[in-house]
């Protein structure tokens, strides 16, 4: 098992530990005065937070059979929707309490919905296919917008811009620089794509995974050899090997 799997699966079973004996504090509390106004409702209380608490339980331990195994075990959509959008969310969450460096979760979350989007996505065309860069991959000194249009490169090799470019029309797939979460959001608006290859920090793909949810995202870490936000680059043979990977494209 690898590194970032230990991290969320020993979240995951802390979670799992805790949940049961936090619901039955938020019942037994509370139902000290419901009580007094019916004595239904402390049952009533008590089936509500217990239901709850059972399906968080379950979710915890289809995640870590994910880990685990490796596969994706989560047997509906609306449950894997739960862990994308709630579930790891707060295991972050807890994991920041724990005082668990961010980025180090961040990345396990990262890896976790790379590997549920390659096993749960069917190979698609290519024309529906978005690859979205961050502005930062440019070089801070250029003076071609590319923002508006990645075509517009000079090629001179700066950045990493120019491969990217090259690889998109290699393999016919859409393209977009983007300055930031409002207008990435403004980007799958407009174009509808049914997969994003997205590019970006740990703390933006991370957001970006959760905010784009149902779309599948597939996330590529960039590398920051001069810091965050500025001058960063990224790996474009893994990128390329997404493209070139039949299981997500036709």
């Amino acid at each position: 098992m690898r590194q970032k799997d230990r991290i969320l699966l020993a979240l995951t079973l802390g979670a799992l530990l805790a949940i049961p004996f936090l619901a039955f504090a938020g019942w037994y509390f509370p139902s000290v005065g419901l009580l007094h106004i019916h004595p239904l409702l402390s049952w009533l209380a008590g089936i509500v937070l217990g239901g709850t608490a059972l399906l968080i339980c379950v979710i915890c331990i289809l995640l870590a059979l994910t880990l685990l195994s490796g596969r994706d075990c989560f047997l509906f959509a609306p449950l894997r929707r739960v862990v994308m959008k709630w579930l790891l969310p707060g295991l972050l969450g807890l994991g920041t309490l724990l005082r668990i460096e961010p980025d180090r979760l961040r990345r396990a979350f990262i890896e976790l919905n790379n590997r549920l989007v390659e096993s749960a996505t069917t190979p698609l065309p290519a024309e529906r296919i978005l690859i979205l860069l961050p502005h930062c991959l440019q070089r801070s000194e250029c003076p071609v917008k590319v923002t508006d249009n990645p075509e517009l490169c000079q090629r001179c090799g700066a950045c990493t811009i120019m491969p990217l470019v090259d690889l998109a029309r290699r393999f016919r797939v859409e393209l977009a620089v983007v300055t930031g979460g409002t207008l990435a959001r403004e980007v799958l608006h407009r174009k509808r794509p049914a997969l994003v290859i997205a590019v970006a920090c740990e703390r933006d793909l991370a957001s970006g995974i959760r905010d784009a949810w149902p779309l599948p995202v597939f996330g590529v870490l960039n590398e920051r050899p001069e810091g965050p936000c500025v001058n960063t680059t990224v790996d474009v043979a893994a990128v390329e090997r997404l493209l070139a990977n039949r299981s997500l494209i036709t």
